[in-house]
């Protein structure tokens, strides 16, 4: 059988903004590739590429599925609702109800030609990793759900296999990118609150971020430890087995592969109470209150902290790129099927 070409899509440079998103991209190819799947980036000054599927990651404009149409294409889109899957119930419907508002006004056709709203029910399918996130795209967006494909996101061999470590360390371990929406700044100050140690490794989109200043003027090398960004899957995996456990405060996920990679480790975990740790670890995991900046949150991770040497990781199926690999091929299989 003839390899399956399949173009994957993108608007923000990576250079731009690091972050999951690239990780998510970056390996999906890479895990498509490995089971034999055509995959390359489209490259907007070349007139002959063809594909059988394009794979869009984030909400596409309708002028570009339209022209995708027209060659016969489809084109499956991935979004992260990361902010908008953790809202509740009642504030998605109220969403819906100016989405649909807004849609059905009869003038201002040209703006709504710029907005992504009706993307998601124009393209072939929309990829998500959870479903909260689907429930988005049905109750805001009206996305019928033979329209949306969960498929999960995925851990390197290497995590997979990495079995807990010896969690020799004092401190915890928070890992990712040193920004306002992770609440950076705020875990280090509550650690130094609450004399709790933990390790911070990532860094900021920019060293000249006036939140990653703030950040910087907290790292004490006691309760506020700080390891620049690593790259290397072995040297995150040590720093991993060697933690205490793992927190991480942010103010929204979607997935959180850090989350992921410390389970796989071995590492009890804390993190936020929101619709995506709930989908993903229900009552395997530890949580903070659902109001992140609240009182109780000091004795919560002071509690963590003290209770970690007895708590276990949680017991979760965790997947592999080759797993997204194969349940992407079925999506993109199903929708060029259809478009013929």
């Amino acid at each position: 059988m003839e390899a399956m070409r399949v173009l994957f899509d993108h608007p923000f440079p990576f250079a731009l903004a690091h972050g999951g998103f690239q990780t998510q991209i970056e390996q999906s190819k890479a895990g498509l590739e490995n089971i034999g799947v055509a995959v390359d980036h489209t490259r907007w000054w070349e007139g002959s590429q063809e594909a059988d599927v394009i794979h869009f990651f984030g909400p596409a404009q309708g002028a570009y599925l339209d022209s995708a149409r027209v060659k016969g294409i489809p084109v499956v889109m991935t979004t992260l609702f990361t902010e908008t899957c953790n809202r509740s119930d009642v504030r998605l419907r109220r969403q819906r109800f100016l989405t649909q508002t807004v849609l059905r006004l009869p003038f201002g056709e040209g703006v709504k030609q710029q907005l992504t709203w009706r993307a998601y029910q124009k393209c072939a399918c929309n990829i998500v990793g959870l479903r909260a996130e689907q429930q988005v795209l049905e109750t805001v967006y009206d996305v019928d759900p033979s329209r949306i494909a969960l498929v999960p996101l995925g851990l390197n061999d290497q995590f997979l296999n990495a079995g807990a470590g010896a969690r020799d360390e004092s401190h915890l371990i928070c890992t990712g990118t040193i920004t306002e929406r992770k609440l950076s700044v705020e875990l280090a100050e509550l650690a130094i609150r609450v004399q709790v140690p933990v390790l911070f490794v990532g860094k900021p989109y920019s060293k000249s971020d006036p939140y990653w200043l703030r950040f910087e003027r907290l790292i004490d090398n006691k309760f506020v430890k700080y390891q620049p960004h690593v790259s290397s899957i072995p040297e995150m995996i040590h720093l991993l087995h060697r933690a205490r456990g793992f927190v991480i405060m942010s103010q929204y996920e979607n997935w959180c592969l850090s989350a992921h990679e410390a389970v796989a480790c071995g590492l009890p975990i804390l993190v936020p109470d929101q619709k995506w740790s709930r989908e993903r670890f229900g009552a395997e995991a530890q949580y903070f209150d659902e109001d992140l900046r609240s009182e109780n949150n000091a004795g919560v991770l002071r509690s963590f902290y003290e209770r970690c040497p007895n708590l276990p990781a949680p017991k979760v199926r965790l997947f592999g790129w080759r797993d997204v690999a194969t349940e992407l091929l079925a999506v993109y299989r199903r929708v060029a099927s259809a478009s013929r």
